[in-house]
């Protein structure tokens, strides 16, 4: 069947994320409350009684919000590494001893077919992981709420048939908005947030023809728009060198307020 996904929602105001095969079911975060989890994973065709675990990528609201309720409505198991379950663990109750599980940085675990292998990202979080998804020679990679792509994070990007990349911010708009300047300077460092311009800056090194689309995650609603981070991406790999065809690599949406379709990872 090989790997399909959907990006729940994805944006400051919440993030979760669902990766299925034809035996497993996994989210990905559960940064919003149970109720609009259940609502969005409706807009999908599914239930929280088709999901087998959520991973988590580290513990800021955004990701974790409905993590405990959801958990322990369905029975479900959480997967992080020791130092993000410290940072979660007072914040989102009681969870069962048996759905307390460790899935230490840069370690894999074997969900039937599909393996998943987390990370390590810079982010001003405890220990920050992105995920990749094999299943057969198919490879998804989510990888977002980092500072900069470092060369161990380009490693692990690369092969991947389809990215969820972020792309939070344009810097101009940043630099000119509300936010006071110490929040500025936390976004635009290294443990911050992946700008549009330097979202492009790594696709451009990595894209090799196998990577068919990447999807643009984690967008801010008061410094960036759909539109501009297409734009601004295409137009930084471009400066780059890095010029395709919409038929050889496509740009996709995300969405702070419903699912992205459901894509199959192996579609052309």
């Amino acid at each position: 069947m090989g790997i399909s996904f959907t990006v729940l929602s994805s944006g400051s105001t919440g993030n979760a994320t669902v990766v299925r095969n034809g035996e497993t079911t996994l989210m990905i975060d559960a940064g919003l409350s149970a109720k609009r989890i259940d609502e969005l994973l409706g807009m999908r065709e599914l239930t929280g009684k088709d999901i087998d675990g959520i991973l988590v990528t580290h513990e800021h609201s955004d990701h974790i919000k409905g993590l405990g309720a959801v958990a322990r409505k369905y029975d479900l198991p959480i997967y992080a590494n020791s130092k993000t379950w410290g940072a979660i663990e007072k914040g989102i109750g009681n969870i069962a001893e048996h759905n307390r599980i460790i899935l230490e940085t840069g370690t894999h675990r074997d969900f039937g077919s599909m393996r998943v292998e987390s990370f390590a990202i810079s982010h001003d979080a405890a220990e920050p992981v992105g995920y990749n998804f094999y299943d057969g020679k198919e490879k998804l990679c989510v990888a977002t709420d980092l500072g900069y792509v470092s060369d161990k994070v380009r490693m692990a990007l690369e092969g991947s048939d389809v990215l969820v990349l972020e792309a939070n911010h344009d810097i101009e708009m940043l630099r000119m908005g509300r936010y006071p300047w110490n929040t500025k300077r936390r976004i635009l460092g290294d443990m911050g947030h992946l700008s549009n311009e330097a979202a492009g800056a790594a696709l451009s090194e990595i894209l090799t023809g196998r990577t068919k689309r990447t999807y643009l995650a984690h967008l801010s609603l008061d410094h960036n728009m759909i539109d501009l981070a297409r734009m601004s991406v295409r137009g930084a790999m471009e400066d780059r060198g890095c010029f395709y065809k919409d038929s050889e690599f496509k740009l996709c949406d995300t969405y702070y307020d419903r699912p992205t379709p459901w894509d199959k990872v192996s579609q052309p």
